[in-house]
């Protein structure tokens, strides 16, 4: 498996629990850093960018990338990551959309009244002295931050049909889509 944009290495580390190897890459020195400290021995963290360093490895059953494919040309990457595939393998994508009030209006309001609503539970259970595993995690101090996504869920569904016949595209809650292609 392949974790695109790795981060911290938190997801990684869940992928090697059902993986024999997992290669994790992020093009920030720090972040793998981190994750080298937070993944077992299985995880091969790799300081490297998609678009221009060749990837870690090849034929991959899986590629994964949450919240990092919004910071690079959409059909550059895909183009990149699906020839990093076997036939048959599975490519997975959450990404952060730009706003689009007139198509998603209904999801951004179920989003925002489920992001209040999160915001007091937690509140609640910080009250009653509950752990607190929503804390902040200060290795996301360095992550980049994305103010204004480029494209919309539907433009990604565009462009990536264009790059990925059959590839399907969906909005989620809380501001993210999801990409899911498998290669023929």
């Amino acid at each position: 498996m392949l974790d695109v944009g790795c981060g911290a290495g938190a997801f990684a580390a869940r992928l090697a629990q059902r993986s024999e190897q997992v290669d994790a890459v992020d093009r920030s020195a720090t972040m793998i850093e981190e994750a080298k400290r937070r993944t077992p021995d299985s995880v091969r963290c790799v300081l490297g960018d998609v678009l221009t360093d060749p990837l870690p490895g090849q034929d991959y059953d899986a590629i994964v990338s949450i919240s990092a494919l919004h910071h690079m040309p959409l059909p550059d990457a895909l183009t990149v990551l699906a020839a990093g595939l076997r036939s048959g393998g599975v490519l997975a994508v959450v990404a952060l959309p730009r706003l689009d009030l007139r198509r998603e209006l209904h999801v951004e309001i179920a989003a925002m009244a489920g992001h209040r609503l999160l915001g007091v539970l937690f509140l609640v259970t910080r009250r009653l002295g509950f752990a607190n595993g929503f804390a902040k995690d200060p290795a996301r101090d360095v992550m980049p931050m994305v103010m204004d996504p480029p494209l919309t869920t539907r433009q990604v569904a565009v462009q990536a049909a264009a790059v990925l016949p059959g590839v399907r595209v969906r909005r989620l809650l809380f501001w993210r889509y999801l990409l899911v292609w498998r290669k023929p």
